[in-house]
């Protein structure tokens, strides 16, 4: 099945190299590109791509809101992915709040940004990286959700069973579901299922949105260990 995408960044070089480098990959079609946030939010209503590549800094709609409005429309399957030139951009973290569904660096090359957007087409947040762990974590520490209580160290999250606690901190550590099966010694199966019932119990759209919240909640310390 070829993943559609668009592509949205202000400058045009950047969006023909971008183009270029996608269209030659292999299960990745390019189906459209937009110079700014609100056509990339119109773009993305038209088109219906599976993800949408996203520039932070753009003029009239930032990538922050407009990665909101697009994650945010009725039935929505679009899936945004974030390119940034900092390692350590302050927006990162609250694009990953408005519903990102991870980040990479521009200076990443072409490989790597057709895998990125393999990764999240597929469903999975671009969480693996250390180098994500460590922006999200800090943010999350110096920007806690409003009204959340940090957790008891191995007390599990309100809601939560023991299990799919243990669950929700693998995620947030960047694992896959076939690593937290085997360093659970569980099925892969086992391990979706309990990452559904997770989102599910408390009302979070996807593996990214649960890796925040286990880092704004206390349950993951910016250290990378349980709080």
């Amino acid at each position: 099945m070829t993943i559609r995408v668009l592509i949205a960044d202000d400058q045009a070089m950047v969006r023909e190299a971008l183009s270029v480098l996608l269209g030659a990959r292999p299960g990745i079609e390019v189906v459209g590109t937009a110079e700014d946030g609100a056509r990339a939010v119109v773009s993305a209503g038209e088109l219906v791509p599976d993800v949408v590549v996203m520039d932070i800094r753009m003029p009239v709609l930032d990538g922050i809101e407009a990665t909101r409005r697009i994650t945010g429309q009725a039935g929505s399957g679009t899936r945004v992915l974030v390119l940034t030139t900092f390692d350590l951009d302050e927006y990162v973290y609250e694009a990953l709040r408005a519903g990102a569904a991870g980040f990479l660096l521009k200076e990443a090359s072409g490989g790597e940004l057709a895998e990125a957007v393999r990764v999240v087409a597929g469903g999975d947040a671009l969480l693996s990286p250390e180098l994500t762990r460590r922006l999200i974590a800090e943010f999350a520490r110096l920007s806690p959700a409003p009204g959340a209580a940090p957790a008891r160290e191995g007390a599990p999250v309100t809601g939560l069973t023991a299990r799919e606690t243990e669950v929700l901190v693998r995620v947030a550590e960047g694992l896959s579901n076939a690593e937290i099966a085997r360093v659970l010694v569980v099925a892969e199966e086992t391990v979706k299922t309990h990452v559904g019932r997770i989102l599910h119990k408390l009302g979070l759209r996807d593996r990214t949105q649960a890796a925040v919240f286990a880092f704004e909640s206390g349950l993951v310390t910016p250290g990378g260990g349980r709080g």
